[in-house]
């Protein structure tokens, strides 16, 4: 037997090369990309980020950077048909609308008061009063959104675990493209803070929907059954979601 300090040393595999970050011009939009190599990738495949906020193009290990650009030259005709079809990105500024609970509240800005958001009727029209810099309107907007879906989600979470019987570990918060809510093997729940701007009925169907995978870690029959159970109004509130989520995805926080 060798000594130790003769053994021939392990071989670790190499950590994850880190995405690329790059920019690509498509139909007059400057978009961010990300190359993202897999080692299971047989072929490149692109995708469009939720809300057409970004493309991700999945490539084999070592693939060159001339080989993504062609691929990409290829399928601009389909990335403009895509993109074409996406709501514009609408910006929040003072007299815009937004949409707080399914019900769409009127931006006003008021710079000389101090705090952050308050909710107030103006002219008879639900509102979100801005204090504070113009500059800084959409990531306080932002941040209110973030307070709310923790003011309410954390209640329905309490509550559909405990008709399931089973716990969350945790809950998070996160402006996620690629999904609404997420539920990790170990009970992690994470939601995005985007979904206040739905209707209360799509914002339990969410949290029904996560809570369910602490029970049924799949899509099955079980799953749907025991979500349906939950919030009877689950294929109204899917349906909404498949019809304005984009749109919501869209808003330039």
């Amino acid at each position: 037997m060798l000594p130790g300090f003769l053994k021939r040393p392990v071989r670790l595999p190499p950590p994850p090369a880190e995405p690329e970050e790059r920019t690509h011009v498509v139909a007059g939009r400057e978009l961010p990309l990300r190359v993202v190599e897999n080692a299971r990738a047989k072929r490149l495949t692109l995708r469009i980020d939720v809300g057409g906020r970004g493309l991700r193009v999945t490539v084999p290990p070592g693939l060159p950077e001339r080989e993504v650009d062609r691929f990409l030259d290829r399928h601009h005709g389909w990335l403009e048909e895509k993109l074409g079809k996406l709501p514009d990105r609408p910006q929040l500024r003072p007299g815009a609308k937004l949409p707080l609970r399914g019900v769409p509240h009127l931006i006003v800005h008021e710079p000389s008061a101090r705090g952050s958001v308050s909710v107030d009727t103006v002219d008879g029209m639900p509102a979100l009063i801005v204090h504070g810099d113009r500059a800084h309107l959409p990531r306080r907007l932002a941040d209110f959104l973030k307070r709310e879906a923790k003011r309410d989600i954390e209640p329905l979470v309490a509550k559909h675990t405990a008709a399931v019987g089973r716990k969350a570990k945790a809950v998070r918060f996160k402006d996620t493209t690629s999904r609404w809510g997420s539920c990790s093997s170990d009970g992690n729940l994470s939601f995005s803070w985007r979904i206040m701007m739905a209707p209360p009925v799509v914002i339990d169907y969410l949290v029904a929907h996560e809570v369910a995978h602490l029970k049924e870690m799949n899509h099955g029959p079980k799953f749907w059954k025991l979500c349906r159970t939950l919030n009877p109004r689950t294929d109204e509130a899917k349906a909404w979601l498949k019809r304005n989520g984009a749109a919501l995805h869209a808003i330039g926080f």
